[in-house]
């Protein structure tokens, strides 16, 4: 062994930091997955609500304060689609962060960097729940879409 090689528990320690990229990476997603799991729950809840009530209202059964339900249920969309904006803004920042500070390593020779950093399933996932969020939003406050 040469005096430019690390050692062996110099090597595996490098392997073990380089794995723990990963794990940081698979984490950052499972959080995502949590924002994303709230997030439905409020815009399909919201979206629920505003809907039932907006029937009971056209069948002439709803009596008191007619539009108390449907801003409620517009407020709980509302309230999961900017959940679901932060978590995504707060996903790329963080994982911006993650790669910028595994290439820093890899380029010092800290770690190995062999294995690929692939684009996050999870934000792709979290980027079409934005969409449909944003379309009931429009359905329910425009009166456009199947919904409207």
């Amino acid at each position: 062994m040469s005096a430019a090689e690390p050692d062996t528990s110099t090597l595996l320690s490098m392997r073990r930091t380089g794995m723990s990229f990963q794990r940081t990476r698979m984490s950052a997603d499972r959080t995502l997955m949590s924002v994303i799991r709230t997030s439905l729950s409020l815009i399909g809840f919201g979206f629920t609500i505003s809907q039932f009530f907006s029937k009971l209202k056209q069948a002439d059964m709803l009596g008191g304060p007619q539009d108390a339900p449907r801003t409620f249920g517009l407020a709980l969309v509302w309230l999961g689609i900017g959940m679901l904006v932060l978590g995504i803004l707060y996903h790329l920042q963080f994982m911006r962060g993650l790669r910028k500070l595994r290439a820093e390593m890899k380029s010092e020779g800290l770690i190995y960097g062999e294995s690929h950093f692939p684009t996050s399933l999870t934000l792709l996932v979290a980027l079409a729940l934005l969409a449909v969020g944003v379309f009931a939003m429009l359905s329910l406050q425009l009166h456009v879409g199947p919904f409207g």
